[in-house]
């Protein structure tokens, strides 16, 4: 549950080895590599989207033959660049004919005319506009043979007039109409021949339609050739030697030796300085994965801070279960993904995947776990707590349960109560911000670079102190001793938000850093939002039940029918408005408050240059 520690790698070997190195390290799949001589943050080895696209065309077209099974004549490399190179083809075909649509028509009310050469015109050109009757008066005088005009058409509307001028005419009512160089008959003429090229590359490209199967197929295969030859131009070579740098992760560096021992490469590595950007590679446990996609939704930590995967992942649960707010919407969604279990656990094939954290370390056979695989844990944990919350606030869709019943009894929080709901929840959001803090403050290496954070969380937390003092009179005295805690807590702020720096630009910095008190203040307020959207997800259910109960009551027989659909659709638009809220504002919770006092600094993803699973390119 951490974030992997990096090494900077270094490679150096003779030219006639650096292919085989290469298909050593894809096949290694756990290096980075750095451009040498370009931008550092270029990701190599990532997929590429030309095979795809290639796919995508051929898919697209209008006209496809029967599948070629049978690979012995099937080139994927060949089959992709003619489709790529079709597509642009066919872009710029149809781009083309759409001009010569365009210029027809526009020259389509001054005739058919056709343009004499240069030589006879004795460097005049002509101009072609449209003007309405109502400006025909404002035309220059058609006296100067440097400026000639004459109306060759007329309607309704407008008269077609052609300038003859050597410059652009000066002083024209409307602007000028772009028909360009060639005539209308040489533009009809150009137009069918770009009509018979687009349908030759139909054809053709209905031709390589036969090979959609085997490419697709080969999708795994053409990406990983797409990788390896983009690796190959980010070494630097010079013969008959070649270099190349990557960040592996620091598990790996023995297994890279024993590699680079094997093909007599030189390597070399060293941690990461303080001054560099390595990638961030977070690894947490198979129940914690889901973690991840939730922070990467947002950001991805700077490799300098710390993995919040875990922290998140819980918080998200709790916070979609406040916002719920009922245990019989978290029985239905438990029911939901009790049928959709089985599917979630399926790869892209249709097996099931058992595939262990601790085979795949040990280098077994390495499937990708699928989106589906890797909620299932963080799901189950959502239904769970949706359902244990919707017990101790007494909700069953939109029902509270009589005191003196069982279920009666495990209710403990009371959602009429406005005042306790509210405290709940800002004693949430003060724990969060807290929390957040404090695991800002345990990344430094230096203790001391961490007390702003320990000092933002013994003020936050003094608040909390103090707030709960001043609401119940039984803790009275926690008012004091919360106000105690919150001067020590911004006394820290003060003295430690810029340590480093001299004695007066010390004091200044620590005193602007408390401008953040207001941004404290409303952080922990912001999570007031679990008690308002749970109270809405109430009370709707329960207006529901009234307006159900309602209708039976007025209509004794037909009543029934409408009170089960009022029923039916009111708390399945409840349910989905209580699903969309806890996602929404779940999230939100997580990447905007929390994460603006927990992760200061913004990373990239570790992007490995690896095979693709089911790739047979070598």
């Amino acid at each position: 549950m951490s974030i992997v520690p990096l090494e900077r790698a270094t490679f150096v070997g003779l030219s006639s080895e650096k292919e085989p190195w290469l298909d050593d390290l894809h096949r290694f799949g756990s290096l980075e590599i750095i451009p040498l001589g370009g931008d550092e943050h270029v990701a190599v080895g990532g997929p590429s989207s030309q095979s795809r696209e290639a796919l995508k065309f051929l898919l697209a077209a209008p006209q496809r033959r029967r599948q070629v099974r049978d690979r012995s004549q099937f080139d994927a490399t060949e089959v992709e660049q003619r489709a790529l190179q079709l597509q642009a083809q066919i872009q710029s075909l149809e781009s083309e004919r759409d001009d010569l649509l365009l210029r027809l028509e526009a020259s389509k009310p001054f005739g058919d005319f056709t343009f004499a050469s240069p030589e006879q015109m004795n460097g005049l050109r002509l101009w072609f506009y449209i003007v309405p009757h109502k400006d025909m008066t404002k035309l220059p005088p058609n006296q100067d043979l440097t400026t000639a005009w004459e109306v060759v058409g007329r309607d309704h509307r407008c008269c077609y007039l052609v300038v003859v001028s050597a410059e652009e005419p000066q002083g024209m009512p409307v602007p000028r109409e772009k028909i360009g160089s060639r005539s209308p008959h040489e533009l009809r003429q150009r137009l069918e021949e770009v009509e018979l090229a687009i349908e030759d590359a139909q054809a053709e490209r209905a031709y390589l339609t036969r090979w959609c199967l085997l490419l697709a197929r080969s999708l795994a295969m053409l990406e990983d050739a797409a990788a390896r030859a983009g690796a190959a131009m980010q070494t630097s070579d010079l013969a008959p030697v070649f270099a190349m740098e990557a960040w592996v992760p620091a598990e790996k560096i023995d297994e890279l030796t024993d590699l680079a021992d094997q093909r007599g490469i030189v390597f070399e590595h060293r941690p990461p300085t303080p001054d560099e950007d390595p990638p961030t590679l977070m690894r947490n446990e198979t129940r914690l994965e889901a973690g991840e996609d939730l922070v990467n939704f947002y950001m991805t930590p700077g490799y300098w801070t710390w993995d919040p995967s875990p922290v998140v992942l819980i918080s998200f649960a709790i916070f979609f279960a406040m916002i719920l707010a009922d245990a019989g919407y978290g029985m239905l969604l438990g029911v939901a993904l009790l049928f959709l279990w089985k599917k979630l656990g399926r790869s892209a094939t249709g097996d099931v995947m058992l595939t262990s954290a601790e085979d795949i370390e040990q280098g077994q056979p390495n499937p990708q776990r699928t989106a589906g695989q890797r909620f299932r844990p963080m799901l189950a944990l959502i239904v769970l707590l949706s359902v244990v919350y919707g017990v101790m606030v007494g909700s069953y869709f939109g029902l509270t349960p009589p005191p003196k019943s069982l279920l009666g009894r495990l209710q403990l929080l009371d959602m009429d109560n406005s005042q306790l709901m509210m405290g709940v929840a800002v004693l949430v959001g003060g724990l969060h911000v807290i929390l957040a803090n404090i695991m800002d403050a345990r990344r430094y290496d230096d203790w001391q670079d961490g007390l702003a954070s320990w000092g933002w969380a013994t003020a936050v937390a003094g608040g909390l102190l103090a707030g709960a003092g001043a609401a119940i009179p039984a803790v009275q005295p926690l008012k004091n001793i919360g106000g105690a805690a919150g001067i020590i807590g911004l006394l820290m702020v003060v003295a430690f938000t810029a340590r480093h720096e001299k004695p007066l630009r010390r004091l200044l910095s620590g005193l602007l850093g408390l401008t953040k008190i207001s941004a404290a203040f409303g952080d922990v307020l912001s999570y007031l939002r679990l008690f308002a959207l749970g109270l809405a997800s109430a009370s709707l259910a329960a207006a529901f039940n009234d307006m159900a109960a309602d209708i039976h009551g007025g209509l004794p027989r037909i009543g029934l029918l409408f009170a089960l659909l009022v029923l039916l659709f009111g708390h399945a638009l409840n349910l989905l408005l209580g699903v969309s809220s806890g996602v929404i504002h779940g999230l939100r919770l997580n990447v905007i408050e929390f994460f603006n006092w927990g992760l200061k600094d913004d990373g990239r993803r570790f992007t490995p240059f690896r095979r693709k699973e089911g790739s047979t390119w070598n």
